[in-house]
């Protein structure tokens, strides 16, 4: 699968601006500030729907602008599509296929898929367990994208649930009667069985992971490692041994019977306790966890083992995603950009940038393109 073109109106610094692209390597060359990471956030966007450098859409939106729009072709094999977003901030985003009717944005998922690297994967292994739920919750739905609705489902269900919870401590500090919380329990069923599907997908791509970052750390620090991705789940922390449950109606049970130990502090606190949302990907490196041990450069080569996993894991799977390298060959040493360069130099399409060109391994040859004052130009 590969990107064939790309379209941008008031998407950033672009107003408007057209960008052909083909298989292979393809590399955006540019000062910084110029909108080379820019353009791949753009193909990120449609993968993920979202920016893997800021959390809303707002700044996504060229400044005086109301919306912004992205739209890519795509080809897989003799297949091609177009697909497009459009991003309203504080309203609806609109997605089209193949300029139809509209369709919702989850829908487009499927259609694009990357894998990312960018200095900001150092918050995998040195940042807070949001950064790797996210991680995991990507990839999953990077491969099963109904996941999306799953996911959406479950964090209304968490927001019901945690304005009941606010409520009764509200109640309680102000010395009024006690709530009633009947409901509590039907949100507590919901939260259950929805968030049981999480874990289930989380705890299968762990356990699919695990094996290929092990491998890709060796193949990126020749001589490091081992290895070891360990899930850890809220829920079964309140559990007899603390050891996860098994199959979707068991992590259900196990679930619904964490809610059911950590009510009295929940309504105390006015917050949920237990849940995929407070579950962590624990990183370990050797007998250690990474967070706290690992040097600077074993965290660097342990978040590009968890995104060179999850490309062998995605092409293994399906359609072979997009690499796209965003300004990770200035933080890498020279012998971690050539391992790097040339574990990726032959997927089917790698998109890369960086502010010199001489940064950029040769084994990483292919298209050029300079990136300057809102211009893209292929040299």
């Amino acid at each position: 699968m590969h990107v064939t073109h790309l379209s941008l109106a008031d998407f950033r610094s672009y107003a408007r601006i057209e960008v052909p692209l083909g298989p292979g390597v393809s590399v955006f060359v540019g000062a910084n500030g110029q909108g080379k990471t820019n353009l791949v956030e753009a193909v990120g966007y449609l993968a993920t729907l979202g920016s893997h450098r800021v959390s809303s859409d707002a700044p996504l939106v060229r400044a005086g602008a109301e919306r912004a729009v992205i739209r890519a072709a795509v080809t897989q094999g003799e297949r091609s599509q177009l697909v497009e977003i459009e991003l309203n901030p504080g309203r609806a985003n609109r997605a089209r296929i193949n300029r139809s009717s509209q369709v919702r944005p989850r829908d487009v998922l499927g259609i694009v898929r990357t894998v990312l690297f960018a200095p900001e994967d150092l918050a995998l292994v040195k940042g807070d367990p949001g950064e790797r739920r996210k991680f995991l919750d990507e990839l999953v739905t990077a491969r099963v994208p109904r996941m999306a609705g799953v996911r959406s489902d479950y964090d209304r269900v968490l927001k019901q649930r945690n304005t009941l919870l606010k409520s009764a401590a509200m109640a309680r500090r102000h010395g009024g009667r006690g709530m009633d919380l009947s409901t509590l329990d039907v949100w507590d069923q919901h939260l259950a069985e929805v968030g049981a599907e999480v874990l289930a997908q989380r705890a299968d791509l762990v356990a699919a992971l695990g094996p290929l970052a092990d491998k890709a750390y060796g193949d990126v620090a020749p001589g490091g490692g081992p290895v070891l991705l360990e899930y850890r789940s809220s829920a079964a922390e309140q559990a007899a041994g603390g050891a996860a449950a098994e199959g979707r109606e068991g992590l259900r049970a196990q679930l619904l019977s964490a809610l059911g130990a950590v009510r009295k502090q929940e309504v105390e606190r006015g917050v949920t306790l237990v849940g995929p949302h407070r579950d962590d990907l624990v990183l370990k490196l050797g007998e250690l966890p990474a967070k706290g041990y690992a040097s600077h450069g074993e965290s660097w080569s342990y978040a590009l083992a968890l995104r060179l996993a999850s490309y062998e894991l995605l092409r293994a799977e399906g359609p072979e995603p997009v690499l796209v390298l965003d300004d990770v060959f200035a933080e890498l040493d020279v012998r971690r950009r050539e391992r790097l360069a040339e574990l990726v130099a032959h997927g089917e399409q790698v998109l890369v940038t960086a502010a010199v060109d001489d940064d950029v391994p040769g084994v990483l040859s292919g298209a050029r393109f300079s990136v300057a004052d809102g211009t893209v130009e292929r040299l």
